[in-house]
């Protein structure tokens, strides 16, 4: 089979085509994201079924997030290497498989394995391609086209939650995960869609490589060793795929980056319980199972209004070089949301909430995209969100069970929603205490720069340069430019 040829364009085309792309990333959050955030819904059929408790139910989806965001280099790797259209439709046809055989579980670890582990590794293969294939079409309206693309998340949330409520009490919960493992295998449209593009900064052929400066010598020697001897590399280079691997990964030693993914850690730690225990929480205090549904979807169609409207907002001239602030200040306000959940114990005060927390978890949703990118830049935004969803699955493995087992000690959900408001707040806290140092360091650096008093000058006298540095009266600057004449003159 030929490899998929890619349209070459000196920078992204801001259009066209990327609008597919748009389209395509849409459906793909919502086929992952939003069938994720659903399978909350399963959480007390499953335990019921199997007898079990929090903690151990829990696991199911934790093992699905952790599994998506765990994997998601190998996403990253696959389409930077194969094609982005061959992993989301591979992807695709695991998740699918995943909820088939789910269907047939007779024990959680059977669930485990397939609604974990083989759903989640198919959801990694399509999540953070289809997100990095916005990043490169779309520049000027970046943060817009990720707001509609991550809305996905929202709307499939606000439409799956009641159709999958209706489904478990129409076919109980193994004919809704049947019909869950049809409706996935929609991820193999939207990867034909994903058509490949090459753009000039990220994709160097080898000789053009080897020109750059930054390039060890040794590695130069080798690598025109490999391409003498190599008729493989000899083809990347045609293709344009020789991008040296050892340059993929060269931003995770960038100070703003390991910032932002410590950042994260918390981040995640903090926003995955919510989405597993609101249905469970609502019930608990007397919401019933159709209303406990309906905050889902409130929750999920106001995270559309947050991914569509902050992405709007901070593409804007005057936000647009505060979209670090507008991310951190929305991971805190979901933060603050968690602190007063416990004393939200009715349908009408439970609403407010799932209204405000779904509208900062879509903000924040739709940014983090855009902030990497904005750190790393679009050549390396592949890879960079390959590893933030990574950082994401320690998180997502652990919280929902630590919650879990935290409800079973107490009796209570107090404890659980505190620890996921005071770890997003950190997460905001450390981001914006960073940027706030590394602000007053370049203002120390400028203020250091001024006093110095020191000027540069240059003359050229067609042939020669000359640059000298010091502080020159009028004399001194007088003789130089004589001297210069009369050396012309000659």
């Amino acid at each position: 089979m030929a490899s998929p040829r890619r349209a070459q364009h000196a920078g992204p085309p801001d259009g066209g085509w990327g609008w597919m792309i748009v389209a395509g990333c849409f459906l793909v959050t919502i086929c992952t994201r939003a069938v994720t955030r659903c399978i909350s819904i399963f959480f007390v059929e499953f335990q019921a079924y199997f007898g079990q408790d929090y903690a151990r139910t829990a696991w199911i989806h934790s093992i699905v997030d952790c599994a998506t965001m765990l994997c998601a280099p190998l996403g990253s790797l696959i389409s930077n290497h194969v094609s982005c259209q061959v992993g989301i439709m591979l992807g695709g046809l695991l998740a699918s498989t995943g909820f088939i055989l789910s269907s047939f579980a007779t024990s959680l670890e059977h669930l485990y394995l397939s609604l974990g582990v083989l759903t989640g590794l198919g959801f990694a293969l399509c999540y953070s391609p289809a997100i990095a294939m916005v990043g490169k079409y779309f520049n000027k309206r970046k943060a817009l086209a990720y707001g509609i693309a991550m809305s996905g998340s929202g709307i499939g949330t606000f439409i799956l939650a009641p159709v999958v409520q209706l489904l478990i009490e129409q076919f109980s919960w193994r004919g809704a995960l049947l019909i869950l493992g049809g409706f996935v295998l929609n991820l193999c449209v939207c990867g034909a869609l994903m058509r490949p593009i090459a753009l000039k900064e990220d994709c160097k052929t080898a000789p053009e490589f080897l020109e750059q400066d930054y390039v060890p010598e040794a590695q130069k020697r080798d690598l025109k060793q490999m391409s003498i001897c190599s008729p493989l590399i000899k083809v990347w280079s045609h293709e344009c795929l020789c991008y040296c691997s050892w340059e993929e990964y060269d931003f995770l030693l960038m100070p703003d980056f390991m910032v932002l993914a410590v950042s994260v850690l918390f981040m995640a730690y903090g926003c995955s319980p919510l989405f597993v225990y609101l249905v469970p929480y609502a019930l608990s205090v007397g919401v019933s199972h159709h209303q406990a549904a309906f905050l889902m979807s409130i929750l999920g169609v106001i995270d559309i209004i947050g991914n569509i409207t902050f992405g709007w907002l901070t593409d804007r001239r005057c936000l647009k070089k505060y979209r670090h602030f507008c991310y951190l200040f929305a991971v805190g306000m979901d933060g603050l949301c968690c602190l007063f959940l416990p004393v939200l114990q009715n349908f009408p005060l439970l609403v407010p909430f799932s209204f405000t927390f779904g509208y900062f978890d879509g903000a924040y949703v739709t940014l983090i995209p855009v902030v990497t990118a904005d750190v790393v830049g679009t050549s390396s935004l592949s890879s960079a969100l390959g590893v933030m969803y990574f950082l994401h699955a320690i998180p997502y493995l652990v919280s929902p069970p630590v919650a879990g087992w935290l409800v079973d000690t107490t009796g209570s959900y107090t404890a659980s929603f505190l620890l996921c408001g005071f770890s997003m707040i950190f997460s905001s806290t450390l981001l914006g205490f960073a940027r706030l140092a590394k602000k007053i360091k370049r203002t120390h650096l400028r203020s250091l720069t001024s006093d110095a008093g020191t000027k540069q000058h240059i003359w050229t006298n067609g042939a020669i340069a000359y640059s000298v540095t010091a502080e020159l009266d009028q004399k001194d600057v007088e003789f130089l430019a004589v001297d210069t004449s009369s050396y012309s003159n000659r």
